[in-house]
């Protein structure tokens, strides 16, 4: 789990934009702000995010076989 305030979280936490689109997995957290990654297709990306604009995403179950 993350705590925003001390800047603690775990690299892999999944989140997502509370507005919507990808599930992301964070790299850090820093001063208020999520570092977080994605693909896009086969294109890695990356982008820094408000905490206050994320929550915890709940990823889909794998697949079994």
């Amino acid at each position: 789990l993350c705590d925003w305030s001390s800047d603690v979280c775990s690299s892999d936490l999944i989140v997502k934009l509370k507005s919507g689109g990808p599930d992301m997995t964070v790299k850090y957290a820093k001063d208020g702000s999520v570092t977080a990654q994605w693909f896009a297709g086969k294109k890695l990306e990356q982008g820094t995010f408000p905490a206050s604009s994320l929550e915890e995403a709940t990823p889909a179950p794998k697949a079994e076989g």
